[in-house]
């Protein structure tokens, strides 16, 4: 295994991370469990989960989990977060989550999913900077992190501005948090590269998700040959391209079975980096930066019309990534989800579904396109 600083805090956690936001069978807490020790017995340290994955059903088989790692005595890191912006809900959930996973303290705590700035000043309004301090001076988290969807300047804005950085004020000016977690991969790496400069100036640790982009790399390798070396898997090369970034810390890879532990376990053996040249020259040969594709969070599941929203986005990723175009997208509809083009036309434009997406896609506008092509 690879281990890397996690930014100034001084701990050095695993290149590789275990993500609980997409165990396969949820329920069979047993192979769950087997799943973290067999990532920990490969090297693994860092361990994110969150409430929200599976109605706090991951952060209770982490629990387990990480009772288990203890027991055969393996290291590991704790990364959770939270939606809540003031103390007492705040305080609410994090003594749940403590005792969920059966820790006395949470070694990386994210105020969770910034999806605009916005958003972010209402937080800070109520008063979640001074929350966060608090539980750490107490003990009960020990590094202050931020989980954001930004892109472009934003990204960099918040980190910068909340790390420290100039034109803030307040608690954010003595440079409060000390890491950030991201999406970042090979189909989106233009619109986000922006990170990395407030990453290397507040010397932040970095925790990049969906590595993978939610499955679109390994499920399409012919259009990520510019990421790939000879013999090399896409799940490999996926990885490998994070990894070439030096100030990333952890990959955060979200396992479904102890088969994804192990492929991305044997992407570490046999790793060569490539220079930062070389790697400039790869990002060169990237014609399209792949941004818009939905990578499958399901944050837009809970339609008033019952829309089945992420299966249409699915679908529509196929004709953004398929030279057959609807013709792509009508067969995912069909034979993969069983769901009809049609249905996409009960959205009433409520815009419930794009506030909660925190890629900023314009999900009513693809629907409105699938129902037409229907």
């Amino acid at each position: 295994m690879i281990y890397r600083d996690y930014g100034k805090t001084g701990k050095k956690v695993s290149l590789l991370g275990f993500g609980g936001m997409r165990f396969q069978h949820i329920d069979d807490h047993d192979e769950c469990v087997r799943m973290m020790v067999k990532a920990a017995e490969g090297g693994v340290t860092y361990f994110d989960t969150a409430p929200a994955y599976f109605d706090i059903k991951s952060e209770t088989v982490f629990g387990k989990g990480l009772a288990e790692l203890r027991r055969k005595k393996l290291p590991y890191y704790t990364a959770t977060k939270t939606f809540k912006s003031t103390e007492a809900d705040i305080r609410r959930e994090i003594d749940a989550q403590l005792k969920r996973l059966d820790v006395p303290a949470i070694d990386f705590y994210h105020v969770w999913c910034i999806t605009s700035l916005e958003n972010w000043a209402a937080r800070k309004k109520d008063g979640i900077l001074n929350t966060f301090r608090k539980l750490k001076d107490e003990g009960l988290i020990k590094h202050i992190c931020v989980s954001s969807h930004l892109i472009q300047d934003e990204i960099e804005t918040l980190l910068m501005e909340s790390s420290g950085g100039p034109g803030s004020g307040g608690l954010e000016a003595e440079g409060i948090f000390e890491g950030v977690l991201f999406g970042y991969s090979a189909y989106n790496f233009k619109t986000r590269e922006k990170a990395f400069n407030a990453v290397r100036a507040k010397k932040l640790g970095a925790v990049v998700m969906n590595p993978l982009g939610g499955g679109i790399i390994p499920e399409h390798p012919e259009l990520f040959g510019f990421i790939m070396r000879p013999g090399e898997s896409a799940v490999a090369a996926g990885l490998r391209f994070l990894w070439d970034h030096r100030d990333i810390s952890v990959t955060l890879v979200g396992f479904r079975s102890e088969a994804d532990v192990a492929a991305a376990l044997a992407a570490v053996e046999g790793y060569q980096p490539r220079s930062e040249a070389e790697l400039v020259l790869v990002k060169e040969k990237a014609g399209t930066s792949f941004e818009g594709l939905c990578t499958g969070c399901a944050y837009c599941d809970d339609c008033p019309q019952g829309i089945p929203i992420p299966r249409y986005m699915d679908a529509y990723n196929q004709k953004m990534l398929s030279s057959r175009g609807d013709g792509a997208m009508q067969e995912r509809l069909g034979m993969h989800w069983s769901i009809q083009a049609a249905d996409a036309g009960k959205c009433v434009e409520c815009g419930q579904c794009e506030e909660a997406c925190t890629q900023h896609i314009p999900i009513i506008e693809r629907l409105k396109y699938i129902a037409k092509a229907g």
